[in-house]
């Protein structure tokens, strides 16, 4: 497991959202500050706010990526380019979880009330999160050693 995956799972662990946890593993190679990137995630967990909609671990490895590799400009060619990048680390997460979207990845129906649940034990234990935390963090460090 890599110094940024541990650095996840732990921010997840301090209850910080699957979103927050994956983007505050990278905050320290990001041209923003760490806090001003936390709160921009911020709304992303739970898919969104507990809409159960696109996983946040996902939507933080796509900003982290875009930060990295996106377009500053219109050019269509860029962004051609940068949308490929995110079909691609959207496939290697479905393709390794079975999912992209929150309520397939917990089994749950559908948006839930906006209240977070309480972490604890059985939190932890009762849901796959820190895996496809540590997941999303796997993928976006072996696509980067892939584009080099």
């Amino acid at each position: 497991m890599s110094a940024r995956e541990q650095r996840a799972l732990a921010l997840f662990g301090e209850g910080y959202s699957c979103a927050q946890a994956v983007m505050g593993a990278f905050a320290d190679d990001l041209p923003l500050e760490r806090s001003a990137l936390l709160r921009m995630t911020s709304s992303m967990g739970a898919g969104m706010g507990r809409l159960r909609e696109v996983c946040g671990a996902v939507t933080s490895m796509l900003l982290i990526d875009g930060l990295r590799h996106g377009p500053d400009s219109p050019d269509p060619d860029r962004k051609a380019a940068q949308y490929a990048r995110v079909q691609a680390l959207c496939k290697r997460f479905e393709a390794q979880f079975g999912s992209i979207i929150c309520r397939e990845l917990l089994g749950r129906a559908g948006a839930e009330p906006p209240t977070p649940e309480k972490r604890d034990s059985h939190y932890y234990s009762s849901r796959p999160c820190a895996r496809l935390v540590a997941g999303a963090v796997r993928i976006l460090e072996e696509n980067w050693e892939e584009s080099k």
